[in-house]
């Protein structure tokens, strides 16, 4: 990377520094219970944790021999002190100091990055797309923390619809993470103090990861059948609409009417981005999403209106619904 590349990016880091959001460990815990097999004799490199803060240091040193591992090593952001690097073997913890200031995309941390098999963190959602690009760069196995309305960007939406990455187990409802004191959080519902500690909630969520797990090859139970009624078309969009009767909130995943899609259709269909949490790739086909950034040859077939080009609008209304997925059923 040209320095003045470089330094244009590090200059970022001081936005990211406000997405502070600590994981909790109980769902570290809920999660990472999943994937045991993955971890045995791996180097696990948390990139984004700062040891004196982070659950995630805490749930692999406690589960150390347990998984198996071969080496834990961690890193993090500092913006007015130096940085430094904690690694943990089966012997010893050892504390380096850091060169540079442990952004992640520094030089130093790539180093790390390399010579580690999988990455698990809480991302800053401010550098979301950079961050997913450099996991998918330097081919690494990764289980990171998502926020949903990132899976819609074009190039995590891609590597989404190729099976190259997929949603984890626990996603969705509330999850609480803890946030500097200075952070401002202005929804009451959505804030508050434990022991001192700040804590805000965010129910859009997800785990997000290329290590395979049991739930992304189980069957989405159908049991409706397709009428015109109960399922309208887009007027702008060559498919059906599934949740026809009610939109989704973005911020409410439990609100899920993924279940509607009809056992006996084999056509095109518009689902809610929760059909993500559901998807098995032996069961469906991600076409694309109704999106005007999705310009790939399947959408843009699907295109009825060039005019309405961004989300897909009911026969008969003139709102847009939210981003859609557009899905095939393979078992039809």
């Amino acid at each position: 990377m040209e320095k003045k590349t470089l330094n244009k990016s590090l200059h970022k880091a001081n936005v990211a520094k406000n997405d502070d959001f600590y994981t909790q460990l109980t769902d570290i815990e809920k999660e990472l219970g999943h994937y045991k097999e993955h971890f045995k004799d791996k180097i696990v490199f948390l990139n984004c944790d700062d040891p004196e803060e982070s659950n995630f240091w805490k749930y692999f040193v406690l589960n150390f021999k347990f998984l198996g591992l071969k080496k834990l090593i961690a890193t993090h952001f500092e913006t007015k002190k130096p940085s430094y690097k904690l690694e943990k073997t089966n012997g010893n913890t050892i504390k380096t100091p850091l060169k540079q200031n442990g952004d992640f995309r520094s030089p130093e941390c790539i180093e790390i990055l390399k010579k580690a098999d999988i990455v698990v963190t809480n991302p800053p959602f401010s550098l979301f797309r950079e961050y997913v690009a450099q996991l998918i760069e330097y081919n690494k196995k990764f289980l990171i923390i998502a926020n949903q309305n990132a899976l819609t960007n074009k190039d995590t939406f891609e590597l989404i619809k190729k099976n190259k990455i997929w949603l984890g187990i626990d996603n969705g409802g509330t999850k609480w993470f803890k946030v500097p004191k200075h952070y401002d959080i202005t929804t009451e519902s959505r804030k508050k103090t434990e022991n001192g500690e700040k804590f805000f909630s965010m129910g859009t969520i997800v785990w997000l990861t290329n290590l395979d797990n049991k739930k992304r090859h189980e069957n989405l139970i159908l049991y409706k059948k397709y009428n015109p009624k109960d399922y309208p078309r887009y007027k702008n969009y060559n498919a059906i609409n599934i949740d026809a009767t009610k939109d989704i909130p973005m911020d409410d995943i439990n609100i899920d009417k993924v279940s509607d899609i009809p056992i006996d259709y084999k056509e095109v269909m518009g689902v809610p981005l929760t059909f993500l949490d559901k998807y098995n790739p032996e069961q469906f086909e991600i076409i694309g999403q109704t999106h005007s950034g999705d310009k790939s040859p399947e959408v843009e077939s699907l295109r009825k209106d060039q005019e309405h080009r961004h989300r897909g609008i009911i026969e008969g209304e003139d709102k847009e619904k939210y981003v859609r997925i557009l899905i095939k059923n393979k078992k039809v």
